[in-house]
């Protein structure tokens, strides 16, 4: 086995999860030449997101298939929504960071999607936030890492209704209650991201597309905070043009005139074709991520997801995202061919500005066999490239994890002074995005481990 292959094993458990939080339970990291204590937590300024810049046709296509279809499959036969003022309330364990988080994106609510919500401190709630242990989170529910449930307002009361009917979308005709779940001891990135997601469904649409490049409404999880499409779906979801009961058609026969006046900017151009999303993609891809199926089903599912892209002709986030995972699969065990899959998937990203921040996440993959490689130059020019666009879509963990490569480069190129500050700050974001000391220093010896001159 050669030397690229064992580094390349030595990091692979981590960048396998590289769409997902650092687990809590990582083992302590000896020190690396590093400050003993770590630089205060760095966080994100309030920011409002570009309009999305899709044709008006292609966002009302979105729009139905987002609004009448649970991400099962299933078919929503009504519009829901709250009705007046939306008051959201707080229980549980809450972690010092939620509040800050969720003040902002309310306040997002308000000035983008021209929501009416607002916090309230009574023992109920329009929506209840209730913070819960993760391990009795995914005791419950092993495969979600937050979710939303209608009609009940506690962690106790799913318990006790949570296979029954009360609790199926499908079977409402207006919104009046809702809680969300959401761990309490994880990172403050990781909450931050289910409050944006899982409001947004307590809110308006129950379902994910992966063809979406521009959403979080897509299950790739590429998206860390509400875009600019988001905002404008649930700005549309509001609209006085539409109501609770209405059917897809009746839906469909008023958005051309919503989002006309929402969005008038994307009254020019034509609309792409929108082919739907197979099951079987979805199916294969749902195996690839799984860890309850064995390594090579876990390959061969992402292979068939590549194969299936192929013959339907995706391009942009279907493909994109099975040679990711492909690759991703084969880092430790293929290298070469775990390289050629992340640079398929950077081709496939590199079409359009819309998934800018899908390339960041693959310059990752692709600075890791830079670094181990010896080659300083190529890290830095890929990492240079990624550091804005993660900073820009708000994702702290990705932002401190492209920084720690740089400061490895910038380090072996004998910029030692410049490797330190980049070193400092990434250590401030990695607080946000990793949470414990000993997430931080697990991930910085990972990339550490890379550097052949270490």
């Amino acid at each position: 086995m050669n030397l690229l292959r064992r580094r390349l094993m030595a990091v692979s458990v981590a960048f396998l999860t590289g769409c997902t939080p650092v687990p809590q339970s990582a083992p302590p990291a000896r020190a690396l030449g590093m400050a003993d204590t770590l630089p205060p937590m760095r966080t994100f300024a309030a920011q409002r997101f570009p309009r999305p810049t899709r044709p008006n046709a292609e966002i009302a296509q979105d729009f139905l298939d987002l609004s009448f279809r649970m991400e099962s499959g299933r078919p929503i036969a009504r519009m829901t929504r709250f009705e007046g003022p939306i008051s959201v309330r707080v229980t549980g364990a809450v972690p010092p960071s939620l509040m800050p988080d969720l003040r902002s994106l309310l306040g997002r609510f308000r000035a983008e999607a021209g929501i009416d919500i607002f916090m309230t401190g009574a023992p109920t709630a329009s929506i209840t936030i209730e913070a819960v242990p993760r391990a009795e989170l995914q005791r419950a529910v092993p495969r979600a890492a937050c979710f939303v449930v209608p009609r009940i307002s506690s962690w106790d009361e799913f318990k006790r209704v949570r296979r029954t009917p009360q609790v199926d979308w499908t079977t409402l005709q207006r919104r009046d209650r809702a809680v969300v779940f959401v761990p309490a001891d994880v990172a403050p990135q990781e909450i931050r991201d289910c409050l944006h997601e899982e409001i947004a469904q307590a809110l308006g649409p129950l379902n994910d597309l992966y063809r979406l490049p521009d959403s979080v409404f897509n299950d790739d999880n590429i998206h860390a905070v509400l875009t600019g499409f988001d905002m404008l779906i649930l700005r549309a979801y509001y609209s006085d043009d539409l109501r609770n009961g209405m059917s897809r058609g009746e839906v469909a026969a008023r958005l051309p005139g919503v989002l006309a006046r929402l969005n008038p900017g994307g009254q020019t151009g034509p609309a792409a074709p929108r082919n739907d999303t197979t099951r079987n993609w979805i199916e294969a891809m749902e195996t690839a991520l799984s860890s309850g199926a064995t390594p090579n089903r876990r390959r061969e599912a992402a292979r068939e997801a590549i194969t299936l892209a192929q013959n339907f002709r995706w391009d942009g986030t279907r493909s994109g995202f099975a040679h990711y995972a492909y690759g991703r699969l084969q880092v430790g065990y293929n290298p070469d061919l775990a390289l050629a899959s992340f640079q398929a998937a950077q081709n496939a990203y590199g079409q359009s500005p819309l998934t800018q921040i899908h390339a960041a996440h693959v310059a990752v993959q692709i600075a890791a066999f830079a670094l181990a490689a010896g080659d300083a130059d190529s890290v830095l020019n890929i990492v240079d490239r990624a550091i804005p666009v993660a900073g820009a879509h708000q994702n702290a963990a990705l932002l401190a994890t492209l920084m720690m490569f740089r400061a490895e480069a910038l380090e072996m190129t004998g910029r030692y002074s410049e490797a330190d500050a980049v070193r400092l700050d990434s250590l401030a974001w990695a607080r946000y995005g990793f949470g414990s000391e000993r997430n931080i220093r697990a991930r910085q010896r990972e990339i550490a481990g890379l550097n052949p001159t270490k």
